[in-house]
């Protein structure tokens, strides 16, 4: 690899590490004719860092260079970085070696905006194509649809790439047009619903004709940028339940700003949003997505904000006390699934087991469940006490503190002596 290349690496790798929406699951693309790669079931294996970002891909710019003036954007115009441009064949060698050397599994792509929509797309474009025509890779193709691109281009697009993505990045349109004015919530929402509507009608088609090429098997997904701009979780949560229902969206991610400027529209440098935000907005999305709760009962306008210090079901669960305790003998599924402590596979491993014999305390704790959260909430007498023995504050107390205990020891230098 020339030093020219290793450069343009370096710098388009690291401009593109701000977006977080790079995850591959929910492809089926099969390997076929010997070609390369392979993104169905295992063939995607995944590295993920400590706050749960992916890096099994190739994750690189284009470019760098913009002609939009996006304030939090690392590669808006008027910021002063060093600038590059891969061509598209130096992407495609790359994902290509890469991928032999096994160093990656895939290829996720964004870009900057060279000097319109429709220009940066069809390079965008033209990389993909080449992979899977040219090359015969089947691996995992992710790519970043840009925002006012022709419907053709989208179209082209969704042939060759498994998963597209259309960042909204700021929760409503007074933030966009305070923070990246080129921009308007309209030109997002668009190319969304225009990937929707070719997603479901690619599924009908296969139904039909099972030969049918693929349109993004994996959906569509964005991200929101948190911390930017004094939008609350409610109003974050609420974006991304009408993504999930009105767009079908694959996932949102939500990524925490990075203090990068001195704009005075921005929070001021050296304070980062605390990644712990970031996790208790993947917490309540998963609630959303799987089990059954609505925003409305996470959060409201008196409460807009996520509880830092405990994760969202309880923090419901500590003001709904009146639906506790629950007997888990004869307590539905869904209401099983709100016990906190409690994930979806406990949940149905319960709900089959009992149907075999009234289950105990120390049969609950063999289904990996988080004993010292869900003890609070269930109908069972624990060591001698019931929850209702308990008030709110007390549990939150008790769960709390426990936690902090457990760090404790963990990371303290002395017990970890023994």
């Amino acid at each position: 690899m020339n030093e020219r290349i290793v450069e343009k690496l370096s710098i388009l790798a690291d401009a593109a590490k701000y977006d977080v929406s790079c995850s591959s699951s929910g492809s089926k693309r099969k390997n076929a004719d010997k070609g390369l790669g392979n993104a169905e079931g295992m063939g995607i294996c995944h590295s993920y860092t400590e706050d749960g970002r992916c890096v099994s891909l190739l994750k690189i710019l284009l470019t760098n260079h913009c002609i939009f003036d996006c304030a939090y954007c690392v590669s808006r115009r008027s910021n002063d970085v060093k600038r590059a441009a891969f061509t598209v064949q130096e992407v495609v060698d790359l994902t290509i070696n890469f991928y032999r050397r096994n160093y990656i599994e895939g290829l996720f792509l964004s870009s900057g905006i060279f000097k319109d929509p429709d220009y940066t797309m069809e390079r965008l474009v033209r990389i993909a194509k080449k992979l899977r025509t040219e090359h015969r890779f089947n691996g995992y193709i992710h790519l970043k649809a840009i925002p006012g691109a022709s419907e053709e281009l989208l179209q082209e697009a969704g042939l060759y790439a498994d998963r597209l993505s259309v960042n909204m990045e700021l929760p409503t349109e007074q933030s966009l047009q305070l923070l990246a004015p080129d921009k308007k919530q309209e030109d997002v929402i668009k190319p969304m619903t225009y990937l929707k509507d070719s997603i479901i009608a690619n599924r009908d088609e296969r139904k039909a004709l099972v030969k049918a090429p693929l349109f993004a098997p994996a959906g569509q997904s964005t991200q929101l940028v948190i911390g930017a701009t004094p939008e609350s979780d409610l109003q974050v949560l609420q974006l991304s339940d009408a993504f999930y229902k009105d767009l079908r969206l694959k996932r949102v991610y939500y990524s925490g700003y990075v203090p990068i400027s001195h704009d005075k529209r921005l929070p001021t440098i050296g304070t980062p949003v605390p990644i712990v935000r970031e996790h208790r907005l993947y917490q309540a999305d998963w609630l959303l997505r799987y089990y059954g709760f609505s925003v409305n009962e996470l959060l409201s306008p008196d409460d807009p904000f996520l509880d830092m210090q405990i994760d969202p079901k309880l923090q419901w669960a500590l003001k709904h006390l009146d639906q506790f305790p629950v007997d888990i003998n004869t307590a539905d599924l869904e209401v099983i699934r709100r016990i906190p402590g409690i994930g979806i596979k406990s949940a149905q491993k319960i709900w089959e087991a009992r149907k075999f014999r009234s289950l105990t305390w120390d049969h609950l704790k063999q289904f990996n469940i988080a004993a010292g959260r869900a003890k609070y909430f269930l109908d069972l007498k624990i060591e001698g006490r019931r929850r209702s023995d308990y008030t709110p504050d007390q549990i939150r107390q008790f769960i709390v503190g426990t936690a902090h205990s457990k760090f404790a020891a963990n990371h303290s230098p002395q017990l970890a002596l023994f």
